[in-house]
């Protein structure tokens, strides 16, 4: 069974920054992607960025040269800076890994989510 631990997140003006971190833990072999996905009020969940095993790194349009993913790869641990945050980046954030081989297989699994808001 694999854990995702999710930390950070908050309240904060516009123009603030935010962390986030995600910790996967459990017997894990290898993880091929880990990122971050956001889900806002009457909206559908989207991509925020996502980072492979190689360091290749997608980020949404919306939050190209503000956020920034980075991986410890020891840790299975990710974390998403924040930057110049704006108040459409109010959402619940959840951290997803894909690509996870453990004992019982390949799977994705996903956080619980983390609550971000920006106040204008």
């Amino acid at each position: 069974q694999v854990q995702l631990v999710e930390s950070g997140g908050g309240l904060v003006q516009a123009g603030g920054s935010l962390g986030l971190s995600c910790a996967a833990s459990g017997t894990i072999f290898s993880i091929y992607a880990m990122g971050w996905h956001r889900q806002a009020p009457g909206k559908q969940r989207e991509l925020v960025a996502t980072i492979t095993s190689t360091g290749m790194t997608n980020y949404a349009n919306s939050v190209k040269g503000r956020f920034a993913i980075s991986r410890d790869y020891a840790k299975n641990t990710i974390y998403l800076e924040m930057n110049s945050l704006k108040p459409e980046d109010t959402a619940v954030y959840y951290c997803n890994v894909d690509g996870v081989n453990t004992p019982s297989g390949r799977n994705a699994y996903w956080g619980q989510g983390t609550q971000v808001t920006v106040s204008s």
